[in-house]
């Protein structure tokens, strides 16, 4: 894959990113991964987990918040592709925040793009 696509699945536009992007570290770079979904007008971003800052996962660091809080305000879904298992297993906190994560509509953490398509599937949107 390229860097970047736009592609449709389910009727919802999605900007799927390949690893070889810049890293999702703060405000600023969620600002400008907003502002590039804004202009192709995606619906979803969707990010390889290995676009991630480390800081991400460690919930004191703030980065999830601020990165989570960014697409919130501009009202777009992200959606992290990819193997968070070993993350999870070393922080409660990152456990649970996934789990909630993944049971609103703004922000989901999948495994695979299949696991994607299936819940953007219009018997599984809320």
């Amino acid at each position: 894959m390229t860097s970047q696509e736009l592609v449709e699945t389910h009727g919802v536009s999605v900007l799927r990113l390949g690893q070889d992007g810049p890293a999702l570290n703060d405000g600023s770079s969620a600002l400008d991964l907003i502002g590039e979904a804004m202009g192709c007008q995606a619906e979803v971003v969707a990010l390889p987990v290995e676009r991630l800052a480390g800081e991400f996962f460690s919930l004191r660091s703030g980065v999830a918040g601020e990165v989570v809080q960014k697409f919130v305000t501009y009202r777009l879904r992200l959606v992290v592709i990819g193997d968070i298992s070993a993350h999870v297993a070393r922080s409660d906190a990152l456990r649970d925040f996934v789990r909630e994560a993944n049971r609103g509509t703004q922000v989901w953490f999948v495994a695979d793009q299949a696991e994607l398509d299936e819940k953007l599937a219009p018997s599984r949107r809320r």
